[in-house]
């Protein structure tokens, strides 16, 4: 007797190429140039693989078809990453502008051993402006998000803090948004990278446990998943 599929069961996963698809064509939505990139980059591998075949091939159709598969190859690998960073742009031109959009930013989109929180440090309850942190091998970067005439003051205060406690830590001091001064969204995370390198890893640990032992936690929701997030329809293009 066959048995009967449970109604709680989870719904399957999509497949790795079916992810894929649904990737490019929410990146297609946001950014319509995202699929001409992609294929610039992956036929200028193909023709310089193809090209180097004829140079050096010499008539030996191993060698050729080495080159031409070396080619591809390394289009495909170049389109896939051109498509991750910019399926990453579109995921937080979703979210840009929605309070907790920096905190998502921290939590999911940080390399290069930045750690940060996407809970903010300080908030105010009126604007939803908000102040976040994150500690890497640049020192403590204090991020604002919100209209800079705003923030400015939060961003001062804590920094204050922070100075206070740990006066030989780099502070650093970012405003994401729209105004003069500030950066997008998508620019955070490579904006951190570049930050100059002063602590090592058990510093940055260190510093990181030091400022959560004495922060006290806001009662605010968490951020956003840019993952997640449901497209804005005002923004689609």
């Amino acid at each position: 007797m066959a048995r009967t599929k449970d109604k709680g069961s989870a719904p399957k996963e999509p497949g790795r190429m079916k992810q894929m698809w649904q990737v490019f064509q929410m990146t297609r939505r946001y950014d319509s140039s995202a699929q001409w990139l992609m294929l610039l980059g992956f036929l200028v591998p193909v023709l310089i693989g193809l090209g180097l075949a004829l140079w050096l091939g010499e008539g030996n159709g191993f060698t050729i078809a080495l080159w031409i598969v070396a080619g591809v190859l390394a289009g495909l690998l170049l389109a896939l990453v051109i498509l991750g960073r910019r399926a990453e742009r579109a995921a937080y031109a979703q979210i840009d502008g929605q309070p907790g959009a920096v905190g998502a930013v921290l939590r999911s989109g940080l390399r290069g051993g930045w750690v940060g929180n996407e809970m903010p440090i300080a908030v105010n309850g009126k604007t939803q402006d908000a102040v976040y942190r994150a500690v890497g091998r640049g020192g403590v970067a204090l991020i604002s998000e919100g209209p800079v005439t705003r923030t400015k003051r939060m961003l001062d205060e804590e920094q204050r803090k922070v100075t206070r406690i740990l006066p030989n830590v780099p502070v650093t001091l970012i405003s994401v948004g729209h105004d003069d001064g500030s950066i997008e969204l998508y620019r955070l995370p490579a904006t951190l990278r570049k930050a100059k390198r002063t602590l090592t890893k058990p510093e940055v640990l260190a510093v990181s446990n030091r400022l959560n032992s004495l922060q006290t936690a806001l009662p605010i929701p968490k951020g956003i998943d840019p993952m997640k997030a449901r497209p804005q329809r005002g923004k689609m293009r």
